[in-house]
């Protein structure tokens, strides 16, 4: 104890330092979040993974999907699951990169409050293209609607959710039936789609974006089949999209774009526009240290509940 220091006023002083490191950490999260693609995706990740929640949450890491392409995915319970919602969560990167271990802070957040969480992994470009990742992300769903049980996970209560290049893929399989119709499902057997920032409507992609090109093609023609705003039609499971208003990497008139289209069809659809959240806060507001900075998780949950018709 500093001389001359008060026990009180020693853990004001305290409570200034840690409340200074977290700052300064955030800081640093947040600068080190606009340089992944110079290669600080595994620092980013990593602070926000070692401040998730650990207990009462059942981990299973690696379990193999899908054999012939290697892929596999990590499963996050909470310990007493009984008949839990499910979430499969298809992570962001340009559908270029990117891993599951990255995400479990978006495992332990959901699962800390009730939900099972599959996070898979699924092959990039250039290695493949739209019908490469979309095939991945449906046999990932078939997965978890055959096997949700042995977690304690609801096979009929199963919601897709994706952040960025991930919410694409989610919102795809939520209005495309194409990619659920191989394992015998249909959009609508899901319980939901959440989007965290996703690309939903851009067509035409710009010319000099070279992973979306080998993502969806060089031609309009080709792109639309990889636009999920395209493929709605009144068949789709509810939605939630939530947008940072300052997102400049993916602007949020793809989410307005979704909900009108919803809307003209008189489907459910809720819209979260979030003020001063960019694109990487709307997802990194899941993890502990974040999560003033956007409602992201208290506005999952309350959609999850909200659509419990399945339980």
């Amino acid at each position: 104890m500093a001389v001359g220091s008060s026990p009180a006023t020693l853990m004001i002083s305290m409570r200034s330092i840690r409340a200074a490191s977290v700052r300064a950490w955030r800081v640093s999260l947040l600068a080190c979040a606009c340089l992944t693609i110079a290669g600080c995706e595994a620092t980013l990740f990593a602070g926000l993974n070692a401040t998730d929640q650990h207990r009462g949450i059942a981990e299973r890491h690696g379990v193999v999907f899908d054999a012939e392409h290697a892929l596999a995915l990590d499963v996050y319970a909470p310990a007493q699951a009984n008949h839990a919602p499910v979430v499969v969560f298809f992570y962001g990167g340009d559908w270029a990169r990117g891993e599951r271990a990255w995400y479990r802070f978006v495992g332990s957040a959901l699962a800390a409050e009730g939900v099972v969480v599959v996070i898979p992994d699924y092959r990039k470009v250039p290695k493949v293209a739209l019908d490469g990742f979309m095939s991945d992300a449906a046999e990932a769903v078939a997965w978890t609607h055959a096997h949700a049980g042995e977690f304690g996970g609801a096979a009929n209560d199963i919601f897709v959710m994706g952040h960025s290049a991930g919410g694409q893929i989610a919102a795809l399989l939520a209005t495309d039936p194409e990619w659920l119709a191989a394992s015998g499902m249909q959009p609508r057997d899901l319980a939901g789609f959440i989007g965290l920032a996703g690309c939903y409507d851009f067509v035409p992609v710009p010319d000099d974006d070279e992973d979306m090109i080998a993502a969806f093609g060089p031609t309009p023609e080709a792109q639309r089949r990889g636009q999920p705003v395209s493929f709605v039609q009144g068949n789709e499971p509810p939605m939630l999209l939530l947008q940072g208003v300052d997102d400049r990497e993916v602007v949020p008139t793809n989410a307005i774009s979704l909900t009108r289209a919803m809307d003209a069809r008189h489907e459910d659809v809720t819209l979260k526009l979030y003020p001063d959240v960019g694109h990487g806060a709307v997802l990194f507001a899941l993890s502990r240290p974040m999560r003033g900075d956007a409602p992201t998780l208290s506005d999952m949950l309350a959609f999850i509940h909200a659509h419990p018709a399945a339980r």
